[in-house]
């Protein structure tokens, strides 16, 4: 249910959890108070169903509550770590501290005698412990592709209802005949948009293709940033997919193999296929919807040497036995960056997986003022790799490139210039813009990599400093 709005970052999962563990642990204190206080199966009954109630109430609520903070968080530009805070306070809060309340309650009405009381905590704790698995199972792998989150949550609700309602008597069953008979209201979609030509939910993430005139995009999870584009007649985008096409020209030869991480749409494939039209290309996607979503709206297939594969980047990589001219990250889920796709580990496999003379390019966040993030990234592949340069084309990206082996950087300007002739301007601005690399500090390892939390300040003190993400295109924007 945030993911579409904030994203599935270890910030937003610490949010979830932390904040889950809170409302449970004053659930546990309330609920044992209460026990004592009025030991009664009525009042009991009316915990369930009133949280039952509220998890119906969060289904409904949920869309315009999130909507609303993510129009003032995106004009703030403050992340996702403050809005998946409150979102979970406001939302999930109340109905988890009713059910934490549920525990302590339920045993101290299971107790005829103090002495039997380890025994009856350990059963109810076994119950509950198995219906935890069952709720996790059977939501992630069962109902949530099955129906999808509304729906999961409301038959949640029904189930959650029914013994509450049997604890008040007959006249309480219609609570949760209610509860499912809600089940037969259609879903609405989240954050509808203008030109809406498609719209999905997979076990990753929310996905949308919108028209606009001739132009369509593909939006994932909070919709502020465009994965994918396509022209019907034009390839050039004047977004960062197009500085992609003119790396290739660093090698100081055409690239015969090149692997593209984060393949989302196949913009950056489907260009490719024209101004090298003798490169093998490996398109890997996480998310199969995507890809999907890219054959029907983004022209995936118009590349006929291009393969696509269903796969997580990393993992991909270490099953890889091809060498690559040129492996391509954009893998990224704007701003925020999968920290195993940014540390020592994974740039010494993806050099392993480099031809001689290879390169590695990826696409990192910034903002005017703050390269940290870029900084941290060119670091830890220079740690891997002879030399590491960079590129700031946009406002708002930097590319981050390192070389299997080092070459002077007039050589590499020379290099750029001499790429496709319709790409001369772009080659321009690479041949200018192309620097070495002098970040220095700590290596970033798989055991620490704070990229998240590098992320998130970023972001809050841009937007702090009253900073907008609103970006200029690239000159050859059609």
């Amino acid at each position: 249910m945030l993911a579409p709005y904030y994203g599935a970052s270890t910030v937003v999962w610490a949010n979830v959890i932390g904040l889950v563990l809170a409302s449970l642990s004053l659930g546990y204190w309330l609920g044992g108070r209460l026990a004592d206080r009025r030991p009664e199966p009525r009042l009991l009954g009316l915990i369930v169903v009133g949280a039952a109630l509220l998890i119906v109430a969060v289904t409904f609520l949920s869309r315009p509550i999130l909507d609303l903070s993510v129009e003032g968080l995106d004009q703030l530009s403050t992340g996702a770590v403050i809005g998946s805070f409150f979102a979970v306070l406001l939302l999930f809060a109340p109905p988890v501290t009713l059910l934490g309340m549920v525990a302590p309650f339920a045993i101290r009405l299971s107790l005829d005698d103090v002495s039997d009381a380890g025994a009856v905590a350990g059963r109810l704790y076994a119950l509950s412990t198995i219906g935890s698995l069952l709720g996790t199972f059977l939501s992630a792998l069962v109902t949530i592709p099955l129906i999808g989150t509304q729906r999961t949550l409301l038959l949640s609700a029904a189930v959650i209802a029914l013994p509450g309602s049997l604890l008040l008597g007959r006249r309480w069953l219609l609570a949760p005949a209610a509860i499912a008979a809600v089940l037969a209201v259609p879903p609405g979609a989240i954050k509808p948009q203008t030109g809406l030509l498609h719209e999905d939910e997979s076990l990753y993430q929310y996905i949308q293709v919108v028209e606009r005139g001739d132009v369509r995009r593909l939006y994932l999870n909070e919709g502020i940033a465009v994965h994918s584009v396509w022209r019907e007649d034009e390839l050039l985008t004047g977004g960062v997919w197009d500085t992609f096409l003119v790396v290739p020209s660093l090698l100081g030869r055409p690239p015969e193999r090149v692997a593209i991480l984060g393949n989302a749409g196949g913009t950056t494939a489907r260009a490719m296929g024209r101004f090298y039209p003798q490169t093998r290309i490996d398109g890997v996607e996480l998310d199969g919807a995507v890809s999907d979503a890219g054959r029907r709206f983004f022209g995936l297939e118009d590349n006929p040497r291009l393969e696509v594969h269903t796969a997580d980047a990393r993992p991909f990589l270490r099953r890889a036995d091809a060498e690559y001219d040129l492996i391509i990250v954009d893998a990224y889920r704007p701003p925020y960056v999968p920290f195993y796709l940014a540390t020592r580990e994974f740039f010494a496999l993806a050099r392993d997986r480099l031809a001689p003379g290879g390169a590695i390019a990826l696409n990192v966040a910034t903002t005017p003022d703050d390269h940290r993030l870029a900084e941290g990234i060119a670091r830890t592949l220079r740690s891997e790799v002879p030399q590491v340069v960079t590129w700031q084309p946009l406002r708002f990206n930097q590319i981050v490139i390192g070389l299997d082996q080092a070459v002077p950087l007039e050589e590499l300007r020379a290099r750029a210039r001499s790429g496709p002739i319709e790409l001369r301007e772009l080659s321009s601005l690479l041949a200018e813009g192309v620097s070495e690399s002098t970040a220095q500090g700590r290596v970033w390892t798989d055991d620490r990599a704070p990229v998240e939390w590098i992320t998130d300040r970023m972001i809050v003190e841009y937007g702090a400093r009253g900073g907008r993400l609103e970006e200029a295109p690239l000159p050859t924007a059609p």
